[in-house]
């Protein structure tokens, strides 16, 4: 997949252009249904197929939700969407000035005179430009007018529940990290950096890494039964979410003990891929009540976790690509 960070990149007219447009935050499987019918509508027509997002989220910019949390990075955004198997990827900065601009002008001048447009897919619900006034009627309008056509596409749902960004920040918020596999096809995950932290966890017999990551959904406060990837190696964990009130932290961490790893891993990068939740976060009487604890949620993570293989970007569209 090519990526475009602005529109000036696009020097001219892209072949048989089908394209969708979308903030895409979480690249659910309804977004993953709308980038399979932008591939196989550009494969029909011999052209190309296009993704059009926004960096930052619009919300982001325009300050209209002040705790909107995005559900994956944007450089995992990217690696979504590439999985996807789409050509391109236009990534257009959403400035304060960019947000004047009105549907019909960005119609006109980019989708159709800069990219050349042959085809529109779009969400049921999905309205762009100033005020929202971009909306199907507007696009079927201007399709006629220009020459490109729009299909909208209805919702779409598995297990009764209508795949959405806001259902899948819902649903993690809520720690149901079993549950979201099935909105969005893959086990979610975050990435960071280990840092140092109170060491706490080694002197209660259970060593944990310390997450540091710019993602901004985290799922609930509590433990969960987590894969971990270290340098392309999988191994089983138990990870905790939360402020440790046992004893007093006040902040949020992300601490993790790796199974059966005895590696230096300080300062290097890791990936916890979170498969169920154990329990809430607790306040125990004493640190020795505390290392019991963790004995059992080990215990119970092994056994979780024995039969589990985790999905993540690379693989979660096999069988889909044709």
């Amino acid at each position: 997949m090519h990526i475009f960070r602005s529109i000036e990149e696009i020097t001219g007219k892209l072949p048989n252009v089908v394209a969708t447009i979308g903030n895409f935050d979480g690249v659910h499987l309804g977004h993953r249904e709308i980038f399979r019918r932008v591939r196989q509508e550009a494969a029909d027509l011999g052209g190309v197929s296009l993704v059009i997002t926004f960096v930052p989220h619009p919300l982001k910019t325009l300050g209209l939700k002040k705790e909107f949390r995005l559900i994956n990075t944007y450089a995992e955004k990217e690696l979504l969407i590439g999985a996807s198997g789409v050509d391109y990827l236009l990534t257009i900065p959403f400035t304060a000035e960019f947000a004047t601009v009105g549907a019909e002008r960005f119609v006109r001048e980019i989708l159709v005179e800069r990219i050349g447009v042959r085809k529109l897919i779009i969400g049921y619900d999905y309205a762009f430009g100033r005020n929202r006034e971009g909306d199907v009627g507007m696009l079927r309008r201007l399709g006629g007018e220009l020459g490109f056509e729009v299909d909208v596409l209805e919702p779409i749902a598995g297990g009764g529940i209508v795949y959405s960004s806001t259902a899948v920040r819902r649903m993690i918020t809520e720690g149901d990290v079993r549950g979201v596999v099935s909105l969005i096809g893959r086990h979610f995950s975050i990435g960071g950096t280990v840092v140092h932290g109170r060491q706490r966890g080694k002197g209660l017999g259970f060593p944990t890494a310390n997450l540091r990551t710019d993602k901004e959904l985290i799922p609930k406060n509590g433990v969960y039964a987590v894969k971990v990837k270290v340098d392309d190696v999988i191994y089983d964990g138990a990870c905790n979410v939360g402020d440790n009130p046992t004893f007093d932290n006040g902040s949020l961490s992300i601490e993790v003990f790796i199974f059966d790893f005895d590696g230096d891993i300080y300062g290097r990068e890791v990936r916890l891929y979170f498969v169920d939740r154990i329990r809430d976060e607790v306040t125990f009487p004493s640190p020795e009540a505390l290392r019991e604890a963790i004995a059992r949620d080990v215990a119970r993570c092994r056994e979780l976790l024995r039969d589990v293989s985790i999905v993540e970007y690379r693989e979660y569209l096999a069988g889909e690509r044709r």
